[in-house]
């Protein structure tokens, strides 16, 4: 049993959709079956939480490898079955990886950001537009916001506002074509809200 069974069993969508009030508006363009890459903006640690509120589907992470030497976060992340990504020497093998899940009709979560940390410029990285045109794949821009200092139940609402998924025709992942992807990813999500 994975951590996503037993959230569906004790009704955790729904519990923390009231709890915290967060409300989503366009889950339906999330397709019920088949690849697809979502592709967030990122503002907090919980973000991957928050955006699996949106889907019944299990959704795959890829995760900095160095979190898996915190044991509890190891554990957390090995239950919601995340994948790591050595920054700088492992892009490749987590790259192959996804393109494996994707193969095996996967939802996977990516945070082209990289980090939800307050920098003054954190712009968004080519890889789930590489991804997409590798592997042919749609991509289900999806703006978050309020969720930064979640959870807190007397907070402002937070908001998941799923987008239309692009689709990406199966082509070369040239380095202009992985830029002018990822500058659409990018309009749509801050245009989205």
């Amino acid at each position: 049993m994975t951590a996503y069974d037993l959230l569906e069993r004790s009704r955790f969508r729904a519990i923390a959709r009231r709890l915290y009030d967060v409300r989503i508006t366009g889950a339906e363009n999330i397709p019920a079956r088949g690849p697809v890459i979502l592709v967030a903006n990122h503002e907090s640690m919980f973000d991957p939480w928050i955006l699996a509120l949106a889907t019944p589907r299990e959704i795959r992470y890829m995760a900095k490898a160095e979190l898996w030497s915190i044991p509890p976060i190891a554990w957390a992340l090995d239950s919601f079955r995340a994948f790591p990504v050595e920054r700088g020497t492992g892009y490749a093998a987590a790259i192959s990886r996804a393109a494996q899940l994707l193969a095996e009709d996967e939802v996977l979560g990516m945070f082209p950001q990289g980090t939800s940390k307050r920098l003054p410029s954190r712009p968004y990285h080519r890889g789930a537009a590489r991804l997409a045109l590798v592997t042919g794949a749609p991509l289900v821009p999806v703006r978050l916001a309020g969720t930064r200092g979640f959870p807190h139940p007397r907070r402002p609402p937070a908001h998941v506002v799923v987008t239309e998924p692009i689709v990406v025709a199966q082509a070369k992942p040239t380095v202009a074509a992985a830029k002018e992807l990822t500058r659409q990813i990018e309009r749509t999500i801050e245009h989205a809200f």
